[in-house]
């Protein structure tokens, strides 16, 4: 059998080429963790003339190389993986889903649904489902992004191409959604009181950036639609898919049991549906916070969408492999968690070496350094709004790269770029909006985003050589036209006017 494998030519051939010759992920981070010692030490003799906003006092590099620092790394190396966000999130989910996966529940019902959506609305609507699974915070990463290379390949089509749409709705289009999440009330707080600051007056409401995240969605569902299909999934005809015969999804009809097992599924999955409606609806709710509402960070329900998610699987998986027969007891269920925690073996080793870093970078001080920096040679430029939002959008996305946490990244930012712009008469609304195009455009070409190196392990599912500089040479185009054209869309929004969103504005006061 030919290797098929080989990058082709032209741009994205080469950055495929360079970029698989990068270092394993884990190694890659094991080297940037060297990196950030070596230069917190170098940087740590430097005096910078910035102010922290976090402390209000002068910006200083910790050395990460002096021994208090060293000891302190040491005595927290195990929380820093534990307590690792993303690692949290990924297995507990992939257990549910793993049942799923294994009783044939999944498979299942992804035929049903390719008999009911023509292949000219395929790649729409798993752009359009990757946008909506906002709502449930990280569960796109860990849910959608991998059915969207089962989807693909069950109808025929290149699985990589069907991962990179996912992705590219999940994490490109991060703040194109039309469903209000958690990420509004969290951004909208982060940017008052940033506000704050200058005018301690300013109240913003959760969704003043609505109408503008909604007109997106279909800017990035178009734009997504036409670089799949039209780039991505030519360039892929000549990759080979060689991975294991027995992860493949079946791609057979329906078979009267599993029609009826997936019916009741259905039903059971339905049921969890309507109680949590039930137990959420009423006023006093026990899924609400402290103040009624349902939708806050702080609210129950939004802190609990993993373990719905983990619930929401395990049923329906379990009843349809009872009813479909492909469970006889207990035991296969075990079995099937036991499987999916198998396929996260590596993933949870490039994990432990991402958490460190991450500490790390944190630690030092860096990131912030590099951001201030950088908003300090904005605003001394001086520029017109309209250059001035695209400035914020471009440092956004560069630090973006760096520091992948779109609220740990605002709530570094927004004290520094809302009160700057509301200076030069820009609404905290528009710098928010403006903020939020920039990180999502980049989150899909960097390996530092923590959950890069999952998608890397769902394109080796398929495609067994799929390395770093595959899947960013893979989403290069996405993430290029969604900053170019995202940002003239912002700017001609503005141009005409356009409501934001709800009680939102474009000029300050």
């Amino acid at each position: 059998m030919s290797n098929q494998n080989t990058a082709p030519g032209g741009f994205l051939g080469t950055v495929e080429r360079v970029g698989n010759k990068l270092p394993d992920p884990a190694m890659l981070f094991v080297g940037l963790l060297v990196v950030v010692w070596v230069l917190s030490w170098l940087l740590s003799y430097v005096s910078f003339d910035v102010i922290d906003p976090r402390s209000g006092n002068k910006l200083m590099i910790e050395n990460l190389l002096a021994g208090a620092a060293m000891t302190e790394w040491m005595s927290v190396m195990v929380t820093n993986f534990s307590h690792f966000h993303p690692v949290g999130v990924v297995l507990v989910a992939m257990l549910g889903i793993g049942v799923a996966e294994h009783t044939g529940f999944i498979n299942s019902g992804l035929r049903a649904l390719l008999n009911v959506t023509s292949d000219r609305w395929l790649t729409p609507m798993v752009i359009a489902v990757g946008i909506v699974s906002h709502t449930a915070a990280d569960a796109g990463y860990v849910l959608v992004i991998p059915l969207g290379g089962v989807i693909f390949y069950a109808a025929g089509r290149h699985p990589l191409a069907g991962i990179a749409a996912a992705f590219a709705g999940v994490s490109g289009g991060f703040s194109a959604s039309f469903i209000p999440s958690s990420i509004d009330p969290l951004l909208q707080g982060l940017t008052q009181a940033g506000a704050q600051i200058l005018d301690p007056s300013v109240v913003l409401n959760p969704l003043n950036n609505y109408f503008f995240t909604t007109s997106s969605s279909l800017l990035i569902i178009g734009l997504g639609w036409y670089i799949t299909d039209k780039i991505i999934e030519p360039r892929l005809k000549n990759t080979e898919v060689d991975g294991d015969a027995e992860d493949m999804p079946e791609m057979h009809d329906l078979n009267p049991q599993e029609s009826k097992g997936l019916a009741w599924a259905g039903i059971a999955m339905l049921a969890g549906i309507v109680v949590l409606i039930a137990t959420a609806y009423p006023a006093g709710s026990a899924w609400r916070d402290s103040t009624g509402e349902i939708a806050s960070f702080q609210a129950p329900l939004m802190r609990s969408i993993v373990s719905l998610i983990f619930f929401l699987f395990l049923i329906p998986g379990v009843v349809y492999g009872y009813v479909a027969g492909t469970v006889k007891g207990s035991k296969d269920i075990i079995v099937g968690m036991t499987k999916s925690m198998h396929s996260m073996a590596y993933y949870l080793v490039i994990m432990f070496f991402i958490a460190q870093f991450v500490y790390a970078f944190g630690q030092s001080n860096l990131g912030v350094l590099l951001a201030l920096q950088g908003a300090a040679a904005l605003q001394a430029l001086a520029m017109p709004a309209a250059f001035t939002i695209i400035g914020i959008v471009i440092l956004t996305a560069f630090v973006n790269i760096f520091v992948g946490s779109a609220s740990g990244k605002w709530g570094l930012l927004a004290p520094i770029f809302v009160p700057m712009l509301m200076s030069l008469g820009i609404s905290p609304d528009l710098t928010q909006a403006a903020y939020r195009v920039g990180d999502s455009s980049t989150n899909i070409i960097t390996p530092l985003m923590p959950y890069f190196p999952l998608v890397v392990v769902y394109c080796q599912r398929y495609v067994k050589n799929t390395g770093i500089g595959t899947l960013t040479a893979m989403m290069l185009p996405f993430s290029m036209s969604f900053l170019v054209l995202w940002t003239i869309f912002l700017l001609v929004y503005f141009a005409l006017g356009l409501p934001l969103g709800i009680q939102s504005s474009y000029t300050y006061p």
